[in-house]
């Protein structure tokens, strides 16, 4: 497996987990920051659900990391966004970079 290099993952973002709803509104994990390249270009992208939605952004991780949809995302600028759907790119032993994509509003 060739992981995408370190130095290409050049953001931070901030990353809240989605652990489900209460009474009070959608409940998160505690604040992790991760090392990310983030490509803010708007693309229609199809959520875990099917519909055909609105992706303002994508951030590139290291494989491995794991976020659910609906989590929550502050961007390096600063913007809070969410989780549409997070992908393993896996290359299945080809020398490409491996990573994660994940899709968010």
């Amino acid at each position: 497996m060739s992981r995408v290099p370190g130095w290409l993952l050049r953001h931070r973002i901030t990353i809240e987990e989605y652990l489900g709803d209460s009474s009070t509104g959608p409940l998160y994990g505690p604040p992790q920051q991760v090392r990310a390249f983030v490509d803010e270009q708007t693309r229609a992208v199809i959520s875990p659900g099917g519909e055909s939605v609105t992706s303002s952004s994508t951030a590139y991780a290291a494989p491995g990391t794991k976020v659910p949809p609906l989590s929550r995302v502050t961007l390096q600028s600063g913007r809070v966004t969410k989780v549409i759907v997070c992908l393993p790119r896996d290359g299945g032993g080809l020398p490409t970079p491996d990573h994660v994509e994940i899709q968010l509003q």
